[in-house]
């Protein structure tokens, strides 16, 4: 027996890229007909294509880090 009210309600939506690029996809976002424009492209964004991730030391944190434990590499080495 077929359980109803269970499953979302997938219809087609228009995506809007960052560049203006549109495309159609099923989604469960918005209603029929709706768009969904992207804040961060995914061509672009280092997220998906494996670009460089840059550590941020914000207020000292990885230099007060690396500073306390700058030893830890040499235990055990002769």
């Amino acid at each position: 027996m077929a359980k109803t009210g269970i499953h979302p309600d997938y219809h087609t939506i228009k995506v809007v890229m960052t560049d203006g690029t549109e495309y159609f996809t099923r989604s469960t976002y918005g209603k029929e007909g709706d768009t969904l424009n992207l804040d961060i492209d995914p061509k672009t964004h280092p997220a998906w294509t494996g670009g460089t991730q840059h550590m941020l030391d914000r207020g000292g944190r990885v230099s007060r880090f690396n500073t306390r434990f700058a030893g830890l590499g040499t235990i055990g080495k002769k």
